[in-house]
Order: structure tokens, then sequence, then C-alpha cells
């Protein structure tokens, strides 16, 4: 289990969804966590203190003097495994994004080495403004990991962005955190802070999400899964063709890791990267090549991992000979390709989870959350590939997992391998949802 014996710290704040934290302090205290609740001034006027000390593992904390210990903000970040914040309001984001520290939470926060989930909750105008969206992605840069509010019914009547995530998005996050950030006994830990945010070292060089990602969950067994990787080729002629930047890396990683917590794998790639024993390799150059592979081995398919870059255009006429410079230069005329992750969620079965990939240069997360809507994917993953040390023929890879139901997960730069078992995480999440509302209908 991901909390068994870890020791978290739980704050809550002074919003109106503060009455969905006594549920996750149950939960995660039943998963065998011990919890150490703080609750803030504002979030006692709507939660009480013993309702939380009942329910938690030690007593609530509201004050920096309260406690025998002179410092007792100290006690707790040195401590804490994780903090989670939920909800998080607009005011303790900002006291969190600019250091201040006037109260036991903001001061526990900053004396903590520890990751963070923070987990916002507002009214919709609120969440959309500027000052809020900024703290936000400064938050982001240092590493902490941002569980995005749902659309939905708001405390005043009105519908909007800002009500707290779901009981199971924050534990789903909470799990994420601790997979990548936990070693095994063998290896030494030190946290320390780099300019990309939240990095966590281990004493022979290699990260803590890496060391992790070495022993993977056997949580997938059985389960059928599809992804494809690299970059499709387009022909102009027989040497030369239209392509996209794609080392395949992140889709072999992510094929590598569910074979090894027990999936069924079948690879669809462009590359040449070598496949593990236990994985139906099925090469492919084009994107109708892909096309045709994937919507056959997509059918039975209980999970489809779309990371390949296929091609948006190629050559309406290819050449059958080397073009050559004294013909002088060729008018080449580009038709689009088939969007074969459209195809796919045309045709996507019930109960099959769809991941799609997003590769952007700006506005990354309005893109990525329009893709995932259009093309009827449960999970999209996005990263700014304009970013350093992202994508393309990186080792490390830094993405933003966006939900159908309107969570995210934020995974910084990491190693691809340790992204590839938090999509896996989250398909895993969406798959075991999927699987309980089916039943519920029946």
């Amino acid at each position: 289990m991901p909390l068994a014996g870890k020791r978290i710290v739980l704050g809550v704040t002074g919003g109106i969804a503060a009455y969905k934290a006594i549920e996750l302090c149950r939960q995660m205290v039943d998963a065998g966590a011990h919890v150490a609740p703080i609750l803030t001034k504002g979030a006692l006027h709507f939660v009480g203190e013993t309702t939380f000390s009942a329910l938690a593992s030690e007593p609530v904390q509201t004050s920096l003097w309260t406690e025998d210990s002179p410092i007792p903000h100290t006690r707790l970040g040195q401590t804490a495994d994780l903090i989670v914040v939920a909800p998080a309001t607009a005011r303790s984001l900002a006291a969190y994004a600019t250091g201040m520290s006037d109260d036991l939470l903001t001061a526990t926060l900053l004396a903590t080495r520890a990751p963070v989930v923070v987990c916002p909750a507002m009214h919709t105008e609120m969440w959309e403004h500027p000052a809020v969206q900024a703290n936000l992605e400064i938050l982001r840069t240092r590493g902490v990991i941002i569980v995005d509010p749902e659309s939905g019914r708001l405390a005043g009547g009105d519908v909007g962005a800002g009500r707290l995530a779901s009981v199971e998005v924050i534990l789903d996050s909470v799990k994420l955190a601790l997979r990548s950030t936990s070693a095994p006994d063998t290896v030494h830990v030190e946290p320390a802070f780099g300019s990309s945010g939240l990095t966590l070292a281990a004493s022979d060089g290699v990260t803590v999400a890496e060391a992790q990602a070495e022993a993977p969950l056997a949580d997938l067994a059985g389960i059928r899964v599809l992804v494809t990787a690299g970059g499709t080729r387009e022909p102009i002629d027989p040497v030369r063709f239209v392509g996209n930047r794609s080392s395949g890396r992140q889709g072999h990683a992510i094929a590598e890791a569910a074979a090894e917590r027990g999936a069924l794998v079948t690879l669809i790639t462009t590359t040449s990267l070598p496949v593990p024993a236990g994985i139906t390799r099925i090469s492919v150059n084009t994107a109708d090549e892909m096309l045709s592979a994937a919507l056959e081995a997509a059918e039975p398919a209980d999970l489809v991992v779309m990371t390949a870059a296929v091609a948006d255009f190629r050559p309406a006429a290819v050449a059958t000979d080397k073009l050559k410079k004294a013909d002088g230069i060729p008018q080449i005329v580009l038709e689009p390709t088939v969007d074969i992750l459209s195809k796919l969620g045309e045709r996507k079965p019930a109960g099959q989870i769809l991941v799609g990939f997003a590769a952007e240069t700006s506005q990354v997360a309005k893109n990525a959350t329009e893709k995932l809507t259009r093309k009827n994917c449960d999970l999209i993953v996005a990263n700014d590939v304009s970013a350093p040390g992202v994508g393309f023929e990186h080792e490390t890879n830094a993405v933003t997992i966006f939900t159908a139901t309107g969570g995210s997960v934020t995974v910084p730069l990491s190693s691809k391998r340790a992204v590839a078992q938090a999509v896996l995480d989250s398909a895993l999440a969406a798959l075991n949802h999927q699987a309980i509302t089916n039943s519920d209908e029946h």
C-alpha cells in the first residue's frame, strides 16, 4: 500500500470545501497513513477540531503557539513524508508562493523538504484570476503537485470551475507523489531543490523516482495495453521524408513499465529501439501503416496509450526516383494524414481507456484540454517541448496529466521511466473508476 506507514500532514484552509477534507483524512488513515491535521483559523469557521482529532492519527494543530514544542512547524515539516493541502484557498496559495509565514500551515510548508500536493478550491472568478494562476505557476515550477479543481455546482449555486477535486482524485495524486519520491531501503535519499523544481537525489546519483521505477507494482496483471511510439515518416521520394521529431523513448518506457507491472503489451513503433521479451512488437513507418495496425490492435485492448508523434501532413504524390538538385526546386503539395487518435476515440469500446499525448510549445493546458475533449480521450499527457530537458531526444520529461473528469496531475522534470509510471498510475485509476461506474449502472 503506497500510504501504509507514511506520515502525512493534512492542511485544511478556510473554504466551504473543508468538509471534504474529513473524508480525505479518514481514507488516508484507513490506508495505513499517520495523518497529522493542521487547521487554519479560516478552516475552523467551517469544520471543528473534534472531528479531525477523532479521525486523525494525532490531535489537530491550529497555532504556532499552542503545542508543548516551541517549534511545531519544524517538527511537522521535517518528519512528514508528504504534505497535502485540501482545500487550498486563494490566500493560502498566495502566502505559499510568496514565502509568507503567518500561521502554522504556511510555516510548516516552508519548513519541509517533503513533496507537497495542493488542491485549490474557490469560486470560478477567483480561480481564473491572473494573480491566482500566476501563483499556481510559481508553485508548479518549484515542483509542487497541483490537483486542479473540477467544474460543477459551486457554493453560491452557480456552475463553473473551482470545485475541489474528488477525494478519489486527490488520493490518486497523493499515491503518485509518494511513489515518485520513495526509494528502496537500500538507497539513501537526500532531498535537494534545483532550478527545475523538486528534485530528489539518491546517493548513487540516481533520482528517487528512477530508483522507485526499478521496482514497479504488479497491478496491471492481465490488462491488455496498446502503446504507440516514435515519429512517423511520410516519404517524399525513396530517400527523403516528412516527419515529426520523436525518439520513441517515452512510448517504449511506458510499454516496458506496463509489461513489468503485469500487462499484456503490444507496442507499435517506428523506432529501432530494443524491446524486452514478452512485448509484442509491430514495426511501422508511415501514418497509414500505424493507423492500420492501431485500429486492429486497439479493438481488444483495455488501455490504449498513443505516445507516437504522427505527422499531420504527407506529400500528395511520392516521387519514384530520388529528386535531384539539378532538376530545380521541387513543388511538394501536402495533404493531411488521417488523425489516428480521433479514429480511436470514435471507435472506443465501452470500458476502454484512451490516453493521448499533446506536445505543445504554448498554451499547453488550453490546447491539451481542448484535444482531450475533441478526440474523446480519457487522459491527455501534455508537455511543453520548448522547455529545457523536456521531450524529443532528452532522457527526461515533465508533463501534466489531464483527465476527462476535470482533474490533473503535474509531474515535474523526471526520467521518462518515472513519467511512464505516473501515466500508468493515472490510467489505472481511470480504469478502476470506469469499472466502478459500470458496476453501479448495472
